[in-house]
């Protein structure tokens, strides 16, 4: 006789429980929570928003009071302002004798050495510079004193500038006709003073006396003399030309050298005959 044996002998329980389950899948994990961010965008966006509203919210600066400065422009410019005046007050005040009292600028004097017979006005032709026999500068602003006909045809003087602010400070040429060369220096010093009363006292009461001679760039000679007085300071210069023998002279008080030295030794070298010029 046979056996029927029903499908479910051969089947263990074991098995049956996992041919149940094997169909099921893994749970679905919820739409909300796809992906983890670590700094959420939603987040941050916040934050942004909220700083903003409450850099909003900040109170207004008053209005005198927009930029604290370190140094308000309101105090500096009245220091400016002062220091400015001093400078100009010192400028005003203080004095420059060397820019005022020794000019720089110069003109140059053509003199003619006319004797007293043909003497007139300035002692020279209307066209000085075509007749003139000598030479030199003279300061601008310094005034030219008309030299009489009695006092050309006495010391021999035919030209003289003075600064009008000092008339003892002067410049002005003599000369003595039919002299062909120079004495020995002392000589024609001596000689100078004696138709000079105010050369003959500075060489008197003189600290000093130096001379020397020199030529020019054609050979002609010049006696160079610088007295050094007590009160006064004189340079003189004295060549022969044409037949005559020129003396020019710088004659300075001692303030007056001291202050315009430089100026007046240019004068005192300036002089030439038409011949060296």
């Amino acid at each position: 006789m046979a056996t029927i044996f029903s499908p479910s002998v051969f089947l263990s329980p074991s098995s049956s429980t996992t041919a149940t389950t094997s169909p099921k899948l893994s749970p679905t994990p919820p739409p909300s929570k796809p992906l983890h961010i670590t700094i959420p965008p939603s987040r941050n966006l916040s934050t942004t928003l909220t700083a903003v509203s409450a850099a909003t919210t900040f109170p207004t600066p008053p209005p005198s009071k927009p930029i604290p400065l370190t140094i308000p422009p309101s105090r500096n410019l009245p220091t400016t302002l002062i220091a400015a005046a001093a400078a100009a007050t010192i400028l005003t005040t203080s004095s420059l004798p060397s820019l005022a009292d020794s000019p720089k600028t110069y003109n140059i004097y053509y003199g003619t050495a006319a004797s007293a017979a043909n003497y007139g006005g300035y002692g020279g032709n209307s066209n000085k510079k075509d007749s003139a026999e000598y030479i030199y500068e003279v300061p601008e602003g310094w005034k030219e004193r008309l030299v009489s006909k009695v006092e050309k045809g006495t010391n021999g003087t035919d030209s003289e500038f003075y600064n009008p602010k000092k008339k003892a400070e002067k410049e002005y040429l003599t000369f003595l006709a039919g002299f062909r060369q120079l004495a020995p220096k002392d000589a024609v010093l001596n000689n100078l003073a004696l138709s000079d009363v105010e050369l003959q006292d500075l060489i008197a009461g003189a600290d000093g006396v130096r001379s020397e001679e020199r030529k020019d760039e054609k050979g002609q000679v010049y006696y160079v003399y610088e007295i050094d007085g007590v009160g006064a300071h004189s340079l003189i210069s004295v060549t022969c030309a044409n037949n005559k023998l020129y003396a020019h002279f710088v004659n300075a008080p001692a303030p007056e050298w001291t202050r315009d030295q430089e100026t007046l030794r240019h004068l005192h070298e300036s002089f030439r005959t038409v011949g060296s010029y």
